[in-house]
C-alpha cells in the first residue's frame, strides 16, 4: 500500500495565482518525486500603490514515498 507525505509550501508571483501555483510544483519538483497533488491552504495579494503586486499562495504538495525493499 503507497503512504502519500504532504509538505507545506508557499509560492508567489506577480502573474497570478494560477502561476504561483505553477511555481509552487516547479520548484518541488527539483527535490521530489512522485508529486500527486497541490492543495491551496490559503491565497492572497500584496498591493502596493493601490495595485495588487503579487499573488501569494500557501498550500500543501502531496507526493508517494518511495519503497526502498
Amino acid at each position: 500500500m503507497p503512504i502519500v507525505r504532504s509538505i507545506e509550501v508557499i509560492a508567489q508571483s506577480s502573474k497570478g495565482f494560477d502561476d504561483a501555483c505553477r511555481e509552487a510544483v516547479k520548484e518541488a519538483s527539483k527535490t521530489l518525486r512522485g508529486i500527486r497533488s497541490f492543495w491551496i491552504k490559503n491565497a492572497e495579494c500584496i498591493v502596493e500603490g493601490d495595485q495588487i503586486t503579487t499573488y501569494r499562495v500557501n498550500g500543501k504538495i502531496s507526493f508517494l514515498l518511495e519503497d526502498n525493499r
